[in-house]
């Protein structure tokens, strides 16, 4: 079982990268986008809890098909000092778009398998009939 890793305060660019499988690229495209605020240290990219915290929801977000506009309007309706009533209201709303999106896509993709099955079934038979002549 992979063990979580322990929650510090600071994080280097490579660290973040490597703990979630992807590239110093990424982190810094996701930066230039304002969605990580880093400190900095020279040239160094400093990240804090918090940046490591929005880098999850991000990727998360990305995993479920959130637009990176999507998932900076949700992570940013989050008020630490509220029941975020608000922000989960709107979260709720989004998942149900996208899982309706994809049922209709699955949907979709399904019909077209079973027409691709029907047409593969009649160029079989019609080989097998021309050959058979």
């Amino acid at each position: 079982m992979k063990e979580k890793p322990l929650m510090r305060s600071e994080y280097s660019i490579s660290e973040l990268a490597r703990e979630f499988g992807i590239t110093p690229r990424a982190i810094r495209f996701y930066e230039e986008k304002g969605l990580l605020t880093p400190q900095r240290n020279g040239s160094s990219r400093i990240f804090n809890a918090a940046d490591r915290v929005r880098l999850v929801l991000i990727l998360r977000g990305k995993r479920i098909g959130f637009s990176l506009e999507e998932s900076r309007d949700i992570i940013d309706m989050y008020k630490p000092e509220t029941a975020n009533t608000h922000q989960l209201e709107n979260l709720l709303n989004k998942l149900h778009g996208k899982r309706l999106l994809l049922e209709r896509q699955k949907k979709e993709i399904n019909m077209m398998i079973s027409d691709l099955k029907k047409t593969e079934n009649t160029c079989r038979k019609a080989l097998k009939t021309s050959e058979n002549k």
